[in-house]
């Protein structure tokens, strides 16, 4: 089995997918309505698309290809408003958000799918616990040696995005102690974590060959890395962020992500070595655990600093960058956390704080995800 060729692709479009909690509106828990939201949004003409994903109580909306922050955001409203009132007339709602706060995996059900069905009896009892939400960031590039170079480049801010997106603080009525526990359920998985330091197409089809080869893998889904090359559209796919509480975040990450790309295509501050790898899985699991306090290690200085120092260091160097791709609203907004509670994390346990019911801060999740908070 070989590896399939590369779609090439404009430099730096956007493309965003979103995976999203339904939950019933009388005890705010997951709820098994995925085909039937699927069936009442027919065949209604959006900008992207409307799948199921591998549980039957969530959903998955993509954008089409996008330009820049306000295309990202243009199409995830439309799309966002007819999920919405698909929701309304079946009396369910959707959520944002990395985890279900209390819903129980053993409860869940294995969406009637061939894919997912073969990955239920693969990875048996963790198929279920992957009812977890996130957002997943595409980025074009016109070459696959580029791609796997912006891969790598990337790959230095896989903590600073995964602290800035975190949602995912409760698992089964439990505070985890993380901002993102939602990484944990994925790190389970054995083609997860770092893609392999390969700079070139040719080298990642002799990488592909020899996982081919083993039967460990058959396609590029089989790997679950934090961020992996996408030949079939010709784009790197940045998967760590937690589903954000609102389509406005969504699109503002997407903005972030699009210009942290134009720097690094565009400057080239890092030519990435393999040595860059070695505080990843140390400043990844800070990230998870503490979210914007954590600690992130400098890969070529060994510098300690925190995630939030290190991100308002980070966006001013984007900042000629957001002009260029009209991002500046994505920089703002994203500046605005910084500066007031801070991730999604941090807000779902405000709202926990304030109002001590599990159930009720899931339906102000919905009415953020729904614009009417």
């Amino acid at each position: 089995m070989s590896l399939e060729n590369f779609h090439h692709s404009r430099a730096l479009t956007l493309g965003v997918e979103l995976e999203l909690q339904i939950v019933g509106t009388h005890d705010y828990d997951l709820t098994p309505a995925a085909a039937d939201l699927l069936r009442v949004l027919g065949k209604k003409k959006l900008p992207g698309a409307v799948v199921p994903e591998i549980t039957d109580s969530m959903i998955e909306l993509s954008t089409g290809i996008c330009e820049d922050h306000a295309d990202v955001l243009a199409q995830l409203t439309q799309i966002r408003d007819a999920l919405v009132q698909a929701a309304d007339k079946l009396g369910v709602a959707l959520a944002g958000g990395g985890t279900h706060p209390f819903q129980d995996w053993s409860q869940r059900r294995i969406f009637d799918k061939p894919r997912f069905q073969e990955v239920s009896a693969l990875y048996g009892y963790l198929s279920k616990q992957f009812t977890i939400f996130g957002q997943h960031v595409h980025i074009g590039c016109p070459s696959a040696d580029e791609a796997l170079l912006l891969l790598h480049g990337i790959s230095r801010f896989m903590p600073h995005l995964i602290a800035l997106s975190a949602s995912s603080p409760f698992i089964q009525g439990t505070d985890t102690a993380f901002h993102s526990a939602r990484l944990n359920s994925v790190f389970a998985f054995p083609l997860s974590g770092r893609a392999p330091f390969v700079l070139t197409w040719d080298d990642f089809g002799t990488y592909f060959g020899k996982m081919a080869r083993t039967g460990v893998v058959k396609s590029m889904k089989d790997f679950y890395w934090d961020i992996r090359p996408k030949p079939e559209f010709g784009t790197i796919e940045v998967r760590v962020l937690d589903t954000p509480l609102t389509i406005e975040k969504a699109a503002a990450m997407a903005g972030l992500i699009q210009c942290l790309a134009r720097w690094l295509r565009e400057e080239k501050p890092y030519v990435p070595v393999e040595d860059d790898y070695l505080p990843y899985t140390f400043n990844r699991f800070q990230a998870c655990r503490f979210g914007l306090d954590a600690i992130f290690i400098d890969p070529r200085s060994g510098e300690h600093r925190t995630l939030r120092d290190d991100l308002v260091v980070m966006l001013d160097k984007l900042a000629p960058h957001a002009q260029v791709l009209r991002a500046e609203g994505a920089l703002a907004y994203i500046r605005g956390e910084l500066n007031g509670l801070g991730n999604d994390a941090t807000w779902i346990r405000a709202t926990q704080d304030r109002e001590r019911l599990l159930p009720e801060v899931v339906r102000q999740q919905t009415l953020r995800w729904a614009g009417r908070a």
